[in-house]
């Protein structure tokens, strides 16, 4: 029972109020519309509804259908369908919450992580043309060596496979390190 607390206690901590407030503002500026006053956050995303719609406005006609009635197992198809779309649209699988850590609110830490791994994806698609979130992704730095410095590279050892210049054993003190007279 104590590591269970432990355990949550550790994932509760891991919640950054700022970056929530950050993915709320994201989230409300593209989809056109306020979350309810003194709404808790987990508690608007929940049945996947906004999120959905949040994955319509970047990628259009992504989410055909979206729940809005049905019960539990609808409302977690939700989530499940924005997920799909979500790695349809190029996020990494690495990055995409589990359907648990947003419905039984396991890891709320973890559901910002994606909104953050989302909002950068969309700086790789010219065509989105609303804001994005978090710090831009870095772009490739294509290098293009030649064939004589490619066979130049292939006579140096790098200092990662060490180096023996002046290396000697002069200091080590193996064996008997003073004299032992044996036996008279």
């Amino acid at each position: 029972m104590a590591l269970e607390r432990q355990v949550r206690a550790k994932i509760v901590a891991k919640r950054d109020p700022e970056q929530e407030r950050e993915a709320q503002e994201w989230i409300e500026t593209i989809i056109g519309k306020k979350f309810p006053k003194n709404a808790v956050f987990d508690d608007v995303l929940k049945d996947g509804t906004i999120l959905c719609e949040l994955m319509n406005k970047i990628k259009p006609g992504s989410i055909p259908k979206i729940n809005t009635s049905g019960g539990e197992f609808k409302m977690m198809e939700n989530i499940n369908k924005f997920q799909k779309a979500l790695k349809d649209y190029g996020v990494q699988d690495v990055d995409v919450f589990q359907t648990v850590d947003l419905w039984e609110k396991k890891d709320l830490a973890r559901v910002i992580m994606t909104l953050f791994a989302l909002g950068r994806e969309t700086y790789r698609h010219p065509e989105f043309k609303g804001p994005n979130l978090g710090p831009k992704p870095s772009d490739e730095c294509k290098r293009d060596f030649t064939e004589e410095q490619l066979k130049a590279g292939q006579t140096v050892i790098g200092l990662q496979a060490g180096s023996n210049k002046g290396a000697t054993q002069a200091g080590q003190n193996i064996g008997a390190s003073r004299k032992i007279l044996l036996g008279k």
